[in-house]
């Protein structure tokens, strides 16, 4: 039986019908697992809540053959869409959906840790650095490892969320296993603060070597604004890394950018460094209400002013752009 309780937290009707005919690939393709070792059949835990096995004490296998995974397709092939998050979920609010089925999708938010304390996102650091935590979490890694070798197709595996993967022990043993495995038929993406992708390449060459995309979140384009919204870290090093990964690039290259009332008015110098180091796209997203000390009520009020509905307007029909929710419900 699923559980509703998600679904009240984000607003979710779990008895519509949205009548969408095409039916989404991703509760087929797609596997998420987070810190808590839940596994969800979506990309986004906000736009489908809907737990079907956790890691700690179910195998992969077992997750994909399980009966809530089944009724979490069911609610897509019936064309109800009852379990989805509708003013979230970016397939449904661009009505755009994919076909592709063949290729399995992991996507690993295992585990928070950072070298960095970002005021959106949290109100100290946080890092699994020992104890039974960390062990846990690389027994996780193994059955993850364990089953990603017994599949004969190619498999996509996107790596980050909360924290950042180049910092944290555990994708750190990850990708060491990775290393050694050596697999021709795996590829990895990234979500990352980009501090640490030098110092870290010579001794991650495969998973570089194997990469579809790239995305470093930046939520400045200035020295001062930069460092006081990724608190910790540091404007020459990121600068430094981004040359770096200019200079090696061989896959696509996306900045992300949290906009709020400190930042949003260096949208366009980001634009501006995003073409300096020839990446590929630049991603914005309205910061959301993650219980920090932000006051998101300021946030709420700088996004209904004149001058960033302006400024948003005027980049809507820029391809360099890609826009999540704050577009969408201007």
């Amino acid at each position: 039986m699923i559980n509703t309780k998600p679904f009240e937290h984000y607003g979710i009707d779990t008895t519509k019908n949205l009548g969408i005919k095409t039916v989404c690939p991703r509760p087929f393709d797609t596997l998420l697992i987070d810190k808590y070792g839940q596994a969800y059949a979506c990309e986004c835990t906000a736009w489908l809540p809907a737990a079907v096995g956790n890691i700690q004490v179910n195998s992969i296998e077992e997750i994909l053959n399980s009966d809530k995974l089944r009724q979490v397709q069911g609610t897509v092939q019936d064309g109800t869409y009852r379990l989805c998050n509708n003013k979230q979920c970016t397939y449904i609010i661009s009505n755009w959906f994919d076909s592709n089925k063949a290729i399995t999708n992991l996507r690993l938010g295992i585990d928070d840790s950072c070298n960095l304390s970002c005021p959106s996102c949290r109100n100290q650091k946080i890092f699994v650095s020992k104890g039974p935590v960390l062990r846990r979490k690389m027994l996780w890694v193994d059955k993850i490892v364990a089953w990603i070798q017994q599949q004969d197709h190619n498999i996509k595996v996107h790596i980050g969320s909360d924290g950042d993967p180049f910092a944290s022990l555990v994708y750190r043993y990850f990708m060491k296993r990775m290393t050694e495995l050596n697999l021709s038929n795996v590829s990895f993406a990234f979500q990352t603060n980009g501090l640490l992708l030098k110092k870290l390449h010579p001794r991650t060459k495969y998973i570089f070597d194997h990469l579809y995309k790239l995305n470093i979140s930046i939520d400045g384009a200035t020295k001062a604004t930069y460092e006081k919204l990724r608190r910790g870290g540091s404007w020459e090093k990121i600068l430094e890394n981004f040359a770096f990964i200019s200079s090696i690039k061989k896959f696509p290259v996306h900045l992300h950018m949290v906009v709020q009332k400190d930042n949003w008015h260096e949208i366009p110098r980001l634009l501006e460094l995003s073409k300096k180091y020839n990446f590929d796209m630049v991603y914005l997203n309205e910061i959301q209400d993650w219980a920090t000390n932000v006051n998101y009520k300021e946030q709420k009020q700088t996004f209904e002013s004149t001058d960033y509905k302006q400024l948003i307007a005027g980049l809507q029909n820029n391809p360099q752009v890609n826009y999540f929710n704050f577009v969408l419900n201007a």
